[in-house]
């Protein structure tokens, strides 16, 4: 079977593509600069100029469509937050223009989205029926419903899609985990704000196993929670990081005033609370191999 990866030289996209691989599949990149991923064949796309090399969809048995830009990387400007709109909304145009044309047989698609769809919803557990934040007050929650609503019409074509809302990713190559850890291995680590908002995650190997689940399986159609089945409040997460990294926690908490200074709206990334549950994933039948946070930051970081 035959995947085409949008977003897929990110940190997700490039675990999954090694791992999709090594479960039998073929992988084909989309990418705007197709020389960088020269371990796999890629084909060129412009989403902004709605541009896309004609013989990109008709490869594909199944799409993954990861692309966006970070929303971790730099203050939000009004530019950066029309770059991390605009970045989802056209790729996903771009595909369901491609699929409404015949000569192609892609049989399913997987579209990421991302948890931050709750905004701050506290300690209050959310599922997939829990409606939308509120937009107007939460950047995070209006990119993620418009993520999804641009999905909408592939859905209408007749192809079985799937909405994944992935929470913070664990990896040692990239997201959030290094940011949190890099103060922490210098002995400044400090939970932030209350400590007490929930942080829903999962390992990054967990993340693609359950994408591969996804394509291998027709049952799996609609909207799911990609969250290990144990969130943990930041405050938990950042006593288990340190223990696994055999280093103290000496300082207080890091107000959420003194956040908001440094990172502006993108603060809203470490202080909204979201207590996510991944039910659904469970009653699929699916198995985390890091179900719990320990476990998790023991394989990542085993040999420090």
């Amino acid at each position: 079977m035959k995947v085409l990866i949008t977003g897929g030289t990110g940190l997700i996209g490039t675990r999954l593509a090694e791992m999709l691989i090594d479960s039998g599949y073929e992988v084909a990149l989309l990418s705007r600069s197709p020389a960088k991923s020269n371990h796999f064949r890629s084909f060129r796309w412009d989403p902004s100029a709605g541009t896309i090399d004609e013989a990109a969809v008709p490869y594909a048995d199944y799409v993954v469509s990861l692309a966006g830009a970070s929303v971790a990387d730099g203050k939000w400007t009004d530019e950066r937050k029309r770059e991390i709109m605009t970045s989802r909304l056209d790729g996903l145009a771009l595909l369901a223009r491609e699929l409404a044309r015949p000569g192609h047989h892609v049989r399913g698609v997987i579209s990421a989205s991302a948890i931050g769809i709750y905004g701050d919803a506290g300690d209050e557990l959310v599922t997939e029926d829990t409606p939308p934040a509120l937009p107007t007050h939460d950047f995070l929650a209006d990119v993620s419903h418009q993520w999804e609503l641009a999905a909408a019409p592939i859905v209408a074509l007749g192809i079985r899609t799937v909405i994944t809302r992935i929470g913070v990713v664990l990896s040692t190559k990239g997201g959030a985990l290094p940011q949190i850890a890099k103060p922490m291995k210098l002995g400044a680590g400090a939970a932030l704000g209350s400590g007490r908002q929930y942080m829903s995650w999962i390992h990054i190997d967990d993340l693609c196993r359950l994408f591969i689940a996804m394509l291998d399986d027709s049952n799996w159609q609609g909207t799911y929670n990609a969250v290990a089945p144990y969130p943990a409040t930041n405050q938990a997460f950042t006593e288990v990081l340190a223990e696994v990294l055999h280093r103290p926690l000496l300082l207080p908490k890091v107000p959420a005033f003194g956040l908001k200074l440094a990172m502006g709206e993108m603060s809203e990334i470490v202080l909204a609370s979201q207590n996510v549950s991944a039910a659904k994933v469970l009653g699929q039948g699916f198995r985390y191999e890091y179900p719990e946070l320990r476990g998790a930051l023991r394989a990542l970081y085993g040999g420090e």
